[in-house]
């Protein structure tokens, strides 16, 4: 696997668990739903002007839209930025609905809102723009040199985090019957990497279990170090 469009392929669909959250409501996708609406999500973003090189900013939470925000937004060979400055000037911002007001939003940034449908007819909302996208990969070539994720200090491209991903799935001793429980708001690459990408890569599933902490380990099982030098660790071990 090269790019996240491989990890994401429509030959990876299946009945199997792929993430699980709980929340204001119990989110359980299955690979099928879950890469369906990764590729959705990134056709809504596709239409509101995201393209290569293009910065989508994202408030996280441990819930499924950011993660497959990110995902999509990948797919598009967009950067992706988590926990954005109050002022934001992405080609598109991704928050709670709830949290919207909090940022100072550049005139032609889109926004979506995720959570609950915003009052504001300004804002799209994330679950009923998905829900009506086409479900088809998105037109977007990915390139593994392609960056999609920056984290203030370096980008990553879907080289890095694949590599990332699967030094976690040896480290781990994944398998398609494990699960990988991630603490955290899921936005460091480390986390990204390890944590979700990872699991997508071995087809395990993944629990979002939320906390101040981040942390990735198998439930009732191994777990990886994701603290600062996790990909300076990867490029050891090569």
């Amino acid at each position: 696997m090269e790019t996240l469009a491989d990890v994401l392929a429509r030959d990876r669909r299946s009945d199997a668990p792929a993430l699980f959250a709980e929340g204001p409501t119990t989110q359980r996708y299955d690979y099928r739903r879950f890469l369906t609406t990764a590729w959705k999500t990134g056709n809504l973003l596709h239409k509101r002007g995201v393209r290569t090189g293009a910065e989508v900013a994202i408030v996280p939470s441990p819930r499924a839209q950011p993660v497959l925000t990110f995902l999509g937004a990948s797919l598009l060979g967009a950067v992706t930025t988590f926990d954005p400055p109050r002022e934001v000037a992405a080609r598109a911002f991704v928050a709670p609905t709830g949290r919207l007001g909090e940022y100072d939003i550049a005139p032609g940034t889109a926004t979506v809102g995720y959570g609950a449908d915003p009052e504001d007819p300004a804002h799209d909302y994330w679950e009923g723009g998905v829900w009506s996208e086409n479900p088809t990969m998105p037109p977007e070539p990915a390139s593994p040199s392609d960056p999609i994720l920056d984290d203030g200090d370096r980008q990553y491209t879907h080289a890095d985090l694949i590599a990332g991903a699967q030094w976690a799935v040896e480290e781990l001793g994944l398998t398609a019957e494990d699960t990988v429980v991630v603490r955290g708001q899921v936005g460091s690459p480390a986390v990204l990497a390890a944590g979700v990408i990872g699991p997508l890569v071995a087809g395990a599933s993944i629990r979002l279990d939320g906390g101040d902490e981040d942390a990735v380990g198998v439930a009732d099982g191994a777990s990886v170090d994701v603290s600062s030098g996790f990909f300076e660790r990867v490029a050891a071990s090569q």
